[in-house]
């Protein structure tokens, strides 16, 4: 049977690349071959196709402890270069971090800007962020950034706040959020009051142990 809807995705991966993170960051790194097949897979099941599919990763830890705090790559199209983009998770080792906070809303910040892809009659812009820890806040740069912090970050909650809700690059209809972070500041703020977004909350500390890859892409196909 066809597909009744066929989309353009595009979708983010934000990861908390910290200690505590190997778990997760093991499952990103086994699935990332069939990862485009696998979603393709669950959103059949939904009478969903996704016609283009490109992703994006973003790595994160501590501006405030570690010397790569940041880590980003281009898009990647699905599945032509899903082998760049295998290469790319695999490099990516958890380690650092320190103790909480974490740097999540610079990581998420750059997400909300990243270069989505604009054509497409059925868009979806899909940012998936996992963490297990609190954020630091945003205003903290303001009082002195180390060395390696991006210039032109939101300078607070409300700006980054505006920047989702309508003044940055997402499209209203085609934006959505899916966030595994625990029930910590700045993530419970963003579940209430955030629009097109999807809170599950996770065990502070834990490294999300509890998250299983195919629960990942069902919640990620019921969101496009």
């Amino acid at each position: 049977m066809a597909s009744q809807f066929r989309y353009e995705v595009d979708i983010v991966l934000v990861i908390d690349a910290t200690g505590s993170m190997h778990h997760l960051l093991d499952e990103v790194k086994a699935n990332a071959l069939r990862f485009h097949d696998d979603l393709q897979a669950e959103m059949f099941a939904k009478d969903k196709e996704i016609d283009k599919l490109r992703v994006r990763v973003i790595a994160f830890r501590d501006f405030w402890y570690d010397e790569e705090p940041l880590v980003e790559s281009d898009f990647f199209v699905m599945p032509d270069e899903a082998e760049a983009y295998s290469r790319f998770v695999q490099g990516i080792v958890a380690s650092g971090g320190g103790d909480e906070p974490e740097s999540g809303l610079e990581a998420l910040a750059a997400a909300i800007n990243s270069p989505w892809a604009t054509g497409g009659s059925k868009r979806r812009q899909v940012i998936v962020l996992w963490t297990d820890a609190s954020a630091h806040a945003l205003e903290r740069a303001q009082t002195g950034s180390p060395p390696a912090y991006p210039a032109g970050l939101p300078k607070d909650f409300d700006e980054l706040t505006d920047l989702w809700m309508g003044q940055g690059p997402m499209s209203a209809p085609a934006r959505r959020l899916l966030m595994y972070a625990p029930d910590a500041t700045p993530w419970s703020s963003i579940g209430s009051y955030w629009d097109q977004n999807v809170h599950y909350m996770s065990r502070a500390g834990e490294g999300l142990q509890e998250v299983d890859y195919k629960a990942v892409l069902d919640a990620i196909s019921q969101s496009v």
